[in-house]
């Protein structure tokens, strides 16, 4: 019976805690709805506010008052998009018993939601009270007014005299020589001069409007500038006035005011009617929309004239060109010349180049500033002018405050005006991205790829229904090269730009709208003390900062591209920095530990992470697995030989570079157990105090890469099971298929999104190598693939790779490393590839040339160290269609390139580096494009005379360029 009384008891008192809990869940489930309510209520506040910024953008500049209380509101998108972020990575992402646990967490932003509505009602009363914000249809008048306005004074200052034209004599005669005047009939033809602001293009063409020789073979001529904003009534009756007479206009307004308000159409009628006989010259200065070129062409000019008239456009936007005329009649306008440079700052300053020649302190700060000027013409007499009224030893106390005198100096208004109207002119989804290039230091040279994919992690790109998300990115980064915002400094043959840079004055310039946007924060070496600031990028460039005072927990990004910041910096995965997205240590000068990288798992936000070059890291830690929101996972050339299997949790992962360093220290030449065993035995002594901190650093990730990889010599690295969970996966290198299970290689071809592939092979079996090549076939995404199987000591085979049937049908570059001996049929199905780039293949003459000639769109070919192992390599006529690029590296074999006639017809460039050509190069006549052939080093010739002469005489004024001394790559008469 007591038993009974006990179990019933038992029984009861179980009950009531069941019942607590399931009461206690229920309000749990109540208090999660009702956080999702509010997040739902500010996050339509978001999309008011960022309305509202978009906006406030025309007019704040011209009202403080506005100005001031829009960097509030921005303040508070931010901090709304934080807690957003917040809810998504703490609540929203986990399943419902994870969210009834976190009770803190859900507490913790229940707090900020609640600060959030607080801050939007005082900010939404602060604008009640001053009436701040004004009708749109005011605002919009009046930023077209002062847009307009703005813009004929910069026209008033960009005319230069003819005496201060210097370097610009060639480009007025390419230009004259591009418009033809002497062609009397066909179609208007229209010609665009491009380039950015500041380089002269108004100045060229005024100079190509007043060239009286040339203006004579016109009947009328009008020059009209049509600005960012223009009156279109206006336009048309400028054109009237210039084209067909002042008497004209007034007979016409004249006949209007009698009946009614003459119309837009009544003035474009007019004017068209009027020149359908006519040959007229018209210049349209400063270009800034396809919708005002659209509008103008449409209505202002006649359909049909066969009299060979010339429109002139100039504009900042080389896409806007493309889409006004063909790309044979643009004209990109280059800065100066470095000597030219030189020349027109001395001429404005009235300095003789001889005294700059025997004053060597006067020659360097002179080259200083027009590098810094950008060798833009503006810029130079801008500064020249300012410099003609001061001693020419403050030029060099001019040079180092030129930033801050660019945001002060009434007389450098000009130039910043240059830049400022570019970035006002940007969509507002732009705008973040080109200011998001200030964290970059001056001479930088940027990585297309980093920067967009930076773009992305940021939120500044937005995914848009059936385009790739990175090709949105590709597409706002190509957007600023059109308008002449950054310069390209690498592109592909196939017109891909590579890298960019910013030009000097531009970069100090956007530097300055940052710093005023509250959006990224440079340290440098003079900076001791920042103040305290809602900042949401922060740039180290140097590490002398000994106090800086910021709200670390707002922080988005951080990038070091000096030494380890000293003072009171937080480590570098500290709580402090839980709201990152970016941490960007590629560039830094500093060997961070592996200790550095251990709290990882606490930046829950990160979405990029990259410690490329990383030399002292050669472990991932396990936490790396909680970085749910991770996208780009960068670790080339660090010291980890595998990864860890938590990586096959980034379900968000889009890209994964991992690779190991190559050879360089003393662990690098181990190459058996015996050796790793004593290298093993002696561990500890790397721990004794005999050993330095530093060494010890750089030595601990070499024994540990070395003894974990079993004594492999390749650049790949384990990739361990599960790595098909990664769906959202678009780039994987480099992958060691020799020490990557079978079943991590069958996974790879479940990876249906992969774009890019680069892998080793070196030592791996024959099944891996079947898996393997059955995977490749189902990658149907695949556009680029790089398949090594070169160690650091010697190479293997690639033979196997026979055994592909179906290659991915849209694959772009390939890249292979190792014997092939014979050409694999399925070669001939690449009809996408653009470029092939083969190593120590040895393959031979007929097959080879005869596969890779029926490739439509290849356009570079690349064959390196005996990757060619016959002695001639013939072009026959009908083949390679689009080759442009030739390289060949170190061909032992090879004794003779001939081109039949009929052959590469696209042909560009021939590059010979360490091959010995006995019997030459024959045929280049063939070669209608040709433009450059490049003997470097070791590239030797047989007849070099008889060439040289081919090249004088080839109608394309082909170059042939040597590396050495001529004597060096002549082998004669052979």
């Amino acid at each position: 019976m007591a038993a009974e009384t006990v179990v019933s008891m038992a029984m009861s008192v179980l009950g009531s805690a069941v019942g607590k809990a399931a009461s206690a869940a229920a309000d749990e489930a109540t208090l999660l709805l009702g956080i999702q309510k509010e997040i739902w209520y500010i996050k339509d506040e978001l999309k008011t506010i960022q309305a509202f910024l978009r906006a406030a953008e025309v007019t704040k500049k011209k009202d403080d008052l506005l100005k001031v209380w829009a960097e509030q509101v921005r303040d508070l998108s931010y901090n709304i998009e934080d807690c957003l972020d917040e809810f998504k990575v703490h609540v929203e992402s986990q399943s419902l018993a994870k969210q009834l646990m976190k009770l803190g967490e859900r507490h913790r932003i229940a707090v900020q939601i609640r600060n959030l509505k607080s801050r939007i009602e005082e900010v939404s009363n602060r604008n009640t009270r001053y009436s701040l914000i004004k009708p749109i249809s005011s605002i919009t008048t009046e930023d077209e007014r002062d847009s307009y306005l703005e813009d004929a004074r910069n026209r008033s200052g960009s005319n230069t005299d003819e005496s201060e034209l210097v370097g610009f004599a060639k480009t007025k005669d390419e230009l004259l020589k591009l418009i033809d005047v002497n062609t009397n009939d066909g179609p208007a033809k229209v010609i665009c001069v491009v380039g950015m602001g500041g380089l002269g293009k108004t100045t060229l063409a005024r100079k190509a409007y007043e060239n009286k020789e040339h203006m004579k073979n016109f009947s009328c001529c009008a020059w009209i500038t049509v600005s960012q904003s223009f009156d279109r009534k206006e336009i048309l009756k400028q054109m009237i006035r210039q084209l067909l007479g002042a008497d004209s206009l007034d007979k016409l307004l004249k006949e209007f005011s009698e009946k009614l308000l003459v119309q837009v159409q009544h003035l474009a009628d007019h004017l068209v009617e009027g020149l359908k006989e006519k040959r007229y010259f018209v210049v349209l200065d400063d270009l800034w929309t396809i919708d005002a070129w659209n509008w103008i062409h449409d209505i202002a000019f006649p359909k049909i004239n066969n009299r060979g008239s010339r429109i002139i456009i100039t504009t900042r936007d080389a896409g806007l060109a493309g889409r006004c005329t063909s790309e044979s009649l643009i004209y990109h306008l280059e800065p100066l010349h470095i000597d030219d440079a030189i020349h027109l700052l001395l001429a404005k300053t009235n300095i003789r180049l001889e005294d700059m020649e025997n004053d060597e302190d006067l020659g360097s700060i002179v080259t200083k500033l027009v590098k810094r000027c950008g060798y833009l013409p503006l810029a130079i007499l801008t500064i020249g002018g300012i410099l003609a009224t001061k001693k020419i030893m403050e030029w060099g106390k001019f040079y180092r405050e030129l930033p801050s005198e660019l945001e002060s100096n009434p007389s450098l208004e000009a130039m910043r005006r240059m830049v400022t109207l570019s970035y006002n002119h940007l969509p507002s989804h732009l705008k973040p991205c080109f200011l998001y290039l200030s964290i970059f230091p001056e001479d930088f040279e940027i990585q297309r790829g980093r920067l967009v994919d930076r773009w992305i992690a940021e939120g500044f790109v937005r995914a848009t229904d059936g385009v790739n998300i990175e090709d949105v990115g590709n597409s706002h980064f190509n957007e600023l090269i059109n308008r002449s915002l950054i310069q390209p400094s690498k592109v592909s043959t196939d017109g891909v730009v590579k890298r960019c840079r910013i030009h000097d004055i531009m970069c100090d310039i956007i530097v300055s709208i940052s710093r005023e946007e509250n959006f990224v924060l440079l340290t440098r070496e003079k900076i001791t003390v920042v103040a305290e600031e809602s900042i949401r990028h922060l740039a180290f460039h140097g590490s002398k900062c000994s106090k800086i005072c910021l709200e670390w927990n707002h922080l988005r990004s951080v990038t070091l591209f000096g030494d380890r910041p000293v003072g009171r910096t937080p480590a570098l995965c500290s709580p402090q920095f839980r709201m990152l997205r970016v941490l960007d240590l590629e560039d830094a000068k500093f060997k961070f530990t592996q200790n550095d990288i251990r709290n990882i798992g606490l930046l829950r936000h990160m979405k990029y992470l990259n410690f490329a070059r990383a030399s002292t890291i050669y472990k991932l830690p396990r936490s790396i697995g909680k970085l749910q929101c991770l996208q780009i996972l960068n670790m080339r050339e660090a010291n980890i030989s595998a990864l860890t299997t938590e990586v096959t949790k980034l379900q968000n992962l889009r890209s994964l570079r991992c690779s190991r360093r190559s050879g360089s220290g003393y662990f690098s030449i181990i190459d058996n157990p015996k050796e790793c065993l004593m290298i093993t035995m002696c561990l500890p002594m790397v721990f004794s105090t005999s050993i330095n901190f530093s060494d010890r650093v750089k030595l601990i990730p070499e024994i540990c890469m070395s003894c974990s990889t079993r004594w492999s010599d390749t650049k790949g690295v384990r990739v361990p099971r599960g790595i098909d969970n990664l769906k959202e996966l678009q780039i994987l290198e480099v992958m060691d298929i020799n020490r990557t299970s079978r079943k991590a290689i069958e996974e790879l071809g479940e990876l249906i999104q992969l774009r890019k592939l680069s892998v080793t092979t070196k030592g791996a079996t024959n099944k891996k190598y079947q898996i393997f090549c059955a995977a490749i076939e189902k990658l149907s995404s695949l556009q680029s693939l790089r398949v090594d199987a070169e160690g650091f000591s010697d190479t293997g085979t690639l033979e196997w790779l026979n055994s592909i049937a179906c290659p991915p049908p849209f694959l772009k570059r390939l890249k292979l490393n190792g014997s092939l001996a014979d050409t694999p049929n399925w070669f001939g199905n690449l009809k996408q590839l653009v470029k092939m780039c083969l190593s120590r293949c040895g393959l031979k003459d007929g097959k080879t040339m005869e596969i890779l000639g029926a490739l439509p769109n290849l356009m570079v070919l690349r064959l390196y160290r005996n990757a060619y192992a016959d002695e001639k390599m013939t072009f026959r006529r009908g083949t390679f269609p689009n080759l442009r690029c030739l390289d060949i590296y170190l061909l032992k074999q090879l004794r003779e390139i001939r081109f039949e006639e009929g052959t590469s017809p696209t042909m560009e460039s021939i590059e010979i580096y360490g091959c010995r050509l006995e019997s030459g190069i024959i045929g280049i006549k063939h070669l209608p494009r040709l433009k450059i052939i490049s003997l470097e080093y070791d590239g030797k010739v047989a007849k070099l005379d008889v060439l040289q002469e081919e090249v004088n005489t080839h109608p394309n004024h082909t170059e042939l360029q040597m590396a050495e001394d001529r004597s060096h790559h002549d082998l004669g008469g052979i």
